[in-house]
């Protein structure tokens, strides 16, 4: 994995940085885990717009990633590619199991073609191996962790994300999240051993609005620089900083002002991420 800066032969490739793919072992993926995907361009199913500012992705396919590997305990598997998802910024690895059948699961930081992974209770720590928390030590680097049993993995499945298994008292373990938040996590939910790969993919310069656009995310304008018939924000003589605390389009204030409404879960967060970032 590394990155490549590329020549100012134009104004798009100025201070471009592009990441090489080293560790991805072909193109193309499994035709049998792969399927049509239509592109929704931010409406729902009714045509509204609910996400602005998406829409002109190169057209792709969805590759279908199994989160819980429940169904495959015990049974080897082999790594037989590290492929590249389109949809995410994580790599996957392809693995081709003893009874022949074929998944995708997100691959970690250091699985290479050709590795052993399996999954189920009481296996060795190892990364890649799916195990539920309960048989994993304390101070292990997991991945993919389950918030329900038998739900899937959930949390850390972006490119780099891993996360602390830092203690177990009675039937729950305490997780710290790459946001330095602290949460129960049932005993029996499972989780992967390891960090996911791809680490440098945050380190990408895009160089121009195109290649965004590519990725199905389209430019957008400030609420200070539009008009006061736009944006709450907008207007002014020059430059201005908006003469207010910022807000959305719709006037909800947006740093700082909660919006979580899942009190129910809110009993699992042992230390909230918010505390620890004041406490930084």
């Amino acid at each position: 994995m590394a990155l490549k800066k590329m020549r100012p032969t134009s104004p798009g490739r100025r201070g471009q940085v592009n990441l090489v793919r080293e560790e991805v072992t072909r193109g193309g993926g499994e035709p049998s885990l792969m399927q049509g995907r239509q592109r929704l361009h931010g409406r729902n199913n009714q045509g509204r717009v609910t996400v602005r500012y998406r829409g002109g992705a190169a057209k792709r396919k969805y590759r279908f990633v199994d989160h819980t590997r429940q169904s495959k305990d015990g049974v080897p598997a082999k790594v037989a590619a590290i492929d590249r998802d389109p949809n995410r910024n994580a790599n996957l690895a392809l693995l081709h199991y003893a009874d022949g059948d074929k998944r995708y699961i997100v691959a970690p930081l250091g699985l290479k073609p050709g590795d052993q992974v399996v999954s189920g209770p009481g296996i060795d720590i190892k990364t890649g191996n799916t195990l539920p928390l309960r048989d994993i030590p304390t101070g292990t680097m997991i991945h993919n962790i389950e918030l329900q049993i038998g739900g899937g993995g959930k949390l850390c499945r972006a490119a780099g994300a891993q996360a602390q298994l830092l203690a177990k008292e009675g039937d729950y373990a305490y997780v710290v999240l790459p946001s330095k938040e602290t949460r129960l996590v049932n005993l029996n939910c499972r989780a992967t051993v390891g960090q996911v790969g791809n680490l440098d993919f945050a380190n990408i310069q895009w160089g121009k609005a195109g290649r965004m656009r590519f990725r199905g995310i389209r430019s957008h304008v400030r609420g200070v620089a539009r008009n006061p018939v736009d944006h709450p924000m907008g207007g002014g003589e020059g430059k201005t900083s908006g003469g207010r605390h910022p807000c959305t389009l719709w006037g909800q204030p947006t740093k700082g002002y909660k919006t979580r409404r899942r009190k129910a879960t809110s009993r699992m967060i042992v230390r909230s991420r918010h505390a620890a970032k004041k406490k930084a």
